[in-house]
């Protein structure tokens, strides 16, 4: 009896050792990412090889499923997109941070794709002025897209995360300010959300980034931003301290040590890795100054000795995934009122969507924005698309105020419930703001606010009998 059993349960350990992985996953074509590999490294880790017109060369990108979503066919998830740092590559967290391990059972989708091609030091997550690279384009309005077209996701801010370390830290901060209704966590490992706001934390993010162009990039200075001197609106209109009012209704996560060597430095110190969670250390309290001076809530982990290498970041990834889930399954709510700041000539947030009519680029912020109005500040003029939110056919008083603006026109609510309308700010201001000349000269800033009232129809007055 006992050999019989003794033999059944070789046959069963032998029957699960040898039990076919998960399917393969049937990902498509879309969004202007090709799919030109697919590659299982386990039954929930799949490599994927991509070519985007975004960029000059095939990127890589690492899906970890969450546990059971073969087994589960009709359940959505979460996505997690977890970025790399300078001169890494999509397998990182996997194969130095530990990612599979510390994210266990966790029930999320992570997604963790190139940010650098070839191993090169990295795009800074911007589309770079001359066009040759276009990263925000790949992540933004591709990526997400194909990796909602492609799997079975929750495909609304209330289900995306976004974290990243070091360059990656900065990409994901800077990534949930521009697009706060794409995400509603973001977190920085190591991370650089400072390179603007504060003149100290400029200055290093500026030697910083152009050694990573010269000397892993093997581009010109200037080439991710542009020149600070005539190009500084770009630098600003990235920059996550900057555009901090953005993050009000994200839940913000930080880590970062001060370069000193910690617990898990053993051996001879090294130095770039010291020198580097130095000015990571004033950095993030830069950016943390500029939370608190707001008062945006955000968790703040400056946790001492630790210099910038892979056992810190690996630490803090199992520090926060509990808090991932945890917002996930509990998310914030969008805003009720939309105040969003941005150095596009054409942006859209929320439903909303603003195209500036300017001389030059500068910052420009609509803010308070609800069914019931809104405020823009800026120069010239612009042209604000209504999120769907009006009876369509309806007609709809729409009354505009400021220094240069005054008066009602009466709007008629298209096939989508939206409306159009003009908004006058003031004379355009000559010259782009942060350059030496919009700073002799001065950069004006107008506001004009927009009431918008329903038009509502009169009953019909009984009719007299004769």
């Amino acid at each position: 009896m006992k050999v019989r059993r003794l033999a059944l349960l070789v046959v069963l350990v032998t029957g699960l050792a040898t039990a076919p992985p998960a399917p393969a996953l049937a990902l498509q074509s879309a969004h202007g990412l090709t799919v030109t590999a697919v590659r299982q490294l386990d039954p929930r880790l799949f490599a994927v090889t991509v070519k985007t017109a975004a960029l000059p060369g095939p990127v890589s990108i690492y899906i970890l499923l969450a546990p059971g979503y073969a087994s589960h066919p009709r359940r959505r998830y979460p996505v997690f997109y977890l970025l790399h740092g300078t001169s890494g590559q999509a397998s990182d967290w996997t194969k130095l941070g530990n990612a599979e391990k510390v994210i266990g059972s966790a029930p999320l989708i992570t997604v963790m794709p190139d940010i650098a091609l070839n191993d090169g030091g990295g795009g800074w997550c911007t589309d770079w002025p001359g066009g040759a690279q276009s990263w925000e384009t790949f992540h933004i309005h591709q990526l997400i897209p194909w990796i909602d077209a492609n799997l079975r996701t929750i495909a609304t801010r209330a289900g995306r995360a976004i974290a990243g370390l070091s360059q990656g830290g900065f990409c994901s901060l800077s990534y949930a300010a521009r697009h706060p209704d794409l995400f509603g966590v973001a977190l920085g490992y190591s991370g650089a959300p400072d390179i603007w706001y504060d003149a100290d934390a400029r200055l290093g993010a500026m030697t910083i980034i152009n050694a990573t162009e010269v000397g892993l990039d093997s581009v010109a200075p200037d080439t991710f931003f542009g020149n600070p001197l005539s190009d500084g609106i770009n630098w600003a209109a990235h920059d996550p301290a900057t555009l901090a009012e953005n993050l009000r209704d994200t839940r913000i996560y930080m880590y970062w040590g001060n370069g000193l060597p910690g617990p898990f430095d053993t051996g001879a110190p090294n130095p770039e890795a010291m020198l580097i969670e130095g000015a990571v250390w004033r950095d993030n309290n830069d950016f943390q100054a500029r939370l608190d001076s707001l008062g945006i809530p955000a968790y703040f982990d400056d946790y001492g000795d630790g210099t910038h290498s892979w056992p810190y970041w690996s630490r803090d990834l199992q520090s926060s995934i509990g808090q991932i889930s945890a917002d996930f399954a509990h998310p914030w709510p969008a805003p009720a009122q939309v105040t969003y700041t941005s150095g596009e000539e054409r942006y859209s947030v929320y439903g909303w969507a603003v195209s500036m009519h300017r001389s030059a680029r500068e910052l420009s912020t609509l803010a308070d924005g609800t069914a019931g109005g809104f405020e823009l500040s800026g120069s010239g003029s612009a042209t604000v698309l209504t999120p769907p939110v009006y009876r369509t056919g309806s007609r709809y008083q729409v009354s505009v105020f400021g220094p240069h603006a005054s008066g009602s026109r009466v709007l008629t609510a298209g096939r989508e419930g939206r409306l159009t309308i003009q908004v006058p700010l003031g004379p355009p201001n000559p010259y782009a703001q942060y350059t030496l000349q919009a700073q002799v000269a001065g950069t004006s800033v107008y506001s004009t606010s927009a009431i918008i009232r329903r038009i509502r129809r009169r009953a019909n007055p009984p009719r007299r009998r004769a």
